[in-house]
């Protein structure tokens, strides 16, 4: 049976050129960055390619990357290193309800620290209003944590406004942009953003390597302690092999951006088109005006989202309920909790395509298709 993969928002497979560079990488490169000797400054060398072009990417300095294990450590290393590097300053956070699970757990144990966290609502396409961050922000506030795109529904947040209105404020901005790296063109300068998350296995790089940008006025407490790696700030030998990839995954992602981002848009409406014409009844979930073009959540009124789930995964068709880090949870999706309400119905019969390098216009409408034919079904 032929399978189709469109649960790229949940990790997207290596691109072959990642691959060739890393298994190059691990062959010829063994030496520990942190040695004097030749061994060491060959790895070192090719740790400094990547953190240059991960910091032009964002229009960021070399000095500004600190390397991670992934999203989930730069968010955390955010929030928890800023809480603490400027706790004399205040105690006060400011994010939102459909955050990441690795923002909003964070958040809690910031809560049980003696820390104030304020959860900003968002309307029913899933953005936040300016008006509700402005009103939230006090003179203790020393952090604001929006993402960026949500990893859910795809909805994208005014960021250009958020920094705006933090440029005559204490807080430091921080966005979890792992969902939206890759696929949207971002400057950390224009956007006034103080730091940035990014992992490397959402851009078709290896997983366990991501990115934290930190501007370098931000102080930031270590989460590692041992060795001066990633100036003092991230301790632990470096990950080469898998910074390299990354590398490779970022320059990729860079030279293709535009051609993608039109393919995307382009799935997009294939998929909504197909399953209009079949007079198949649905909902999108989010905006289409403001949305990461590779993710597209729809409700399916009448159905269940788990046999919808086991159904379209038997006829060969991977999809998500949403975040894969809750995936098997009974407990509804915090994300569209927030945006419809805990009685909505939209909780219990939504699902997630999002696309990648290697989806094709044929797979989403052989897609589409199963899709009709299950929903007809279980309808019935």
């Amino acid at each position: 049976m032929e399978r189709i993969y469109l649960d790229h928002a949940a990790t997207s497979p290596m691109h072959p050129s990642v691959i060739d560079k890393m298994v190059t990488v691990m062959n010829t490169v063994f030496g520990n960055p942190s040695s004097i000797h030749s061994y060491g400054r060959e790895a070192r060398h090719y740790i400094d390619l990547a953190r240059a072009a991960l910091a032009r990417s964002i229009g960021a300095r070399e000095t500004e990357i600190i390397f991670t294990g992934g999203g989930t450590e730069a968010d955390n290393m955010a929030l928890f290193g800023v809480a603490e590097s400027y706790q004399m300053k205040g105690k006060h956070i400011i994010t939102t309800e459909v955050e990441h699970h690795a923002i909003l757990h964070a958040c809690q144990r910031l809560e049980k620290n003696g820390y104030e966290i304020t959860y900003l609502p968002v309307d029913e396409t899933g953005r936040i209003s300016i008006r509700d961050l402005k009103a939230a922000l006090r003179d203790d506030t020393i952090l604001v944590s929006i993402m960026y795109g949500n990893n859910e529904v795809g909805t994208i947040q005014p960021i250009n406004e958020i920094g705006e209105l933090l440029q005559d404020h204490q807080a430091f901005f921080h966005t979890d942009a792992v969902q939206a790296y890759g696929i949207e063109e971002i400057d950390v300068d224009q956007s006034k953003i103080d730091l940035l998350s990014v992992s490397a296995h959402k851009i078709n790089g290896p997983k366990g390597v991501g990115f934290l940008f930190a501007r370098s006025a931000v102080k930031l407490a270590p989460r590692l302690f041992g060795g001066d790696q990633e100036r003092k700030r991230r301790a632990g030998t470096e990950n080469v092999a898998s910074i390299v990839g990354f590398h490779e995954a970022v320059l990729i992602a860079n030279q293709e951006r535009p051609a993608k981002r039109a393919k995307f848009i382009e799935l997009k409406e294939t998929l909504i088109e197909k399953l209009r014409e079949g007079q198949v009844d649905f909902n999108i979930n989010g905006s289409l005006e403001y949305s990461l073009p590779h993710v597209l959540n729809l409700s399916f009124p009448g159905t269940s989202v788990e046999a919808m789930l086991v159904n379209l995964d038997l006829a060969g068709v991977a999809v998500s309920s949403g975040s894969a880090c809750t995936a098997g949870s009974i407990e509804p999706s915090h994300v569209l909790v927030a945006m419809f309400g805990k009685q909505s119905a939209r909780l219990t019969n939504s699902i997630r395509f999002s696309f990648g390098f290697n989806t094709t216009t044929e797979d989403v409408i052989k897609a589409a298709d199963e899709l009709m034919k299950i929903v007809k079904r279980l309808k019935k």
